[in-house]
């Protein structure tokens, strides 16, 4: 009889790395070297000084989505490449890591994500805190319906160069940040009204009511998506900033950045 010990380490058998999902420091320890290579770490924090560090700048409740999450910034960061095959060290349930998940690294998992929080101009904290506002925002509308909201975060100077206004700025002169639960209240509150709301690097929040302006031409979104997600598209790709939007027809958050969708996701599976 095969002893399940054999079985389970046909999950590590051959792999060309391992990552280690936020362990803690003597897990970190037991793992620093295999096969004299070093492990990747994927973690908010390089608390351990790991020599392949990859930034996880958001908690990802869904185990896939943290694994493929911390893959790209491994494909970013050169640790690993399509084709590759990784055994992924991860919290499933209560310990910090309590099981073994082995992966195989593909080309679609380079999607943009990665590069979208890590790499924004904006403070990652800052888009984790406008996701959330549109996420609840999708959860629960506005007065129990639908509602659409468009959020441009980051490089907001030129952002405003290409845009104008609709109505009074009811941010105008104001020092409020998004996040704060008071001002996150406003937000969805105007959010029933048309324009985007334009968000700085530190998530100052710039203007609400804003007409965005860049030209569409060359802006590929997926069909079935309105003018909303077009400006959405087209501002990215003449900005720095990203852009988060709220589907008033199907309640799906989704994210621009550099001109082409980076995120989509169902604000009741979040």
């Amino acid at each position: 009889m095969t002893a399940s010990a054999d079985l389970l380490s046909d999950l590590v058998a051959d792999v060309d790395g391992v990552f280690l999902f936020s362990p803690t420091g003597s897990t970190y320890d037991d793992y620093r070297e295999i096969d004299d290579d070093p492990v990747v770490v994927v973690a908010p924090e390089n608390d351990h000084d790991a020599e392949r560090y990859v930034e996880l700048p958001l908690e990802f409740d869904n185990v896939r989505d943290r694994i493929r999450f911390g893959i790209e910034g491994a494909m970013d960061h050169g640790y690993c490449a399509e084709g590759d095959v990784v055994a992924c060290a991860v919290g499933v349930f209560d310990d910090p890591i309590d099981g073994v998940v082995r992966a195989p690294v593909t080309e679609s998992m380079h999607s943009g994500i990665y590069d979208l929080f890590a790499n924004s101009r904006a403070d990652p904290n800052v888009v984790r805190d406008v996701f959330d506002v549109a996420i609840e925002l999708g959860k629960k509308g506005q007065k129990g319906k639908p509602v659409g909201a468009l959020f441009v975060v980051g490089d907001a100077g030129k952002v405003m160069n290409k845009s104008r206004p609709l109505s009074y700025n009811p941010f105008e002169k104001s020092h409020v940040h998004v996040g704060d639960p008071i001002v996150n209240v406003m937000l969805k509150e105007f959010s029933r009204l048309d324009g985007a709301f334009v968000i700085s690097d530190s998530g100052k929040i710039v203007s609400a009511y804003r007409y965005l302006e860049p030209g569409a031409e060359g802006v590929d979104i997926p069909k079935g998506l309105g003018a909303r997600h077009m400006a959405g598209g087209a501002i990215t790709r003449d900005t720095n900033a990203i852009a988060i939007v709220l589907s008033e027809s199907d309640g799906l958050v989704r994210a621009f950045k550099g001109g082409r969708l980076v995120l989509e996701l169902d604000p009741e599976e979040y």
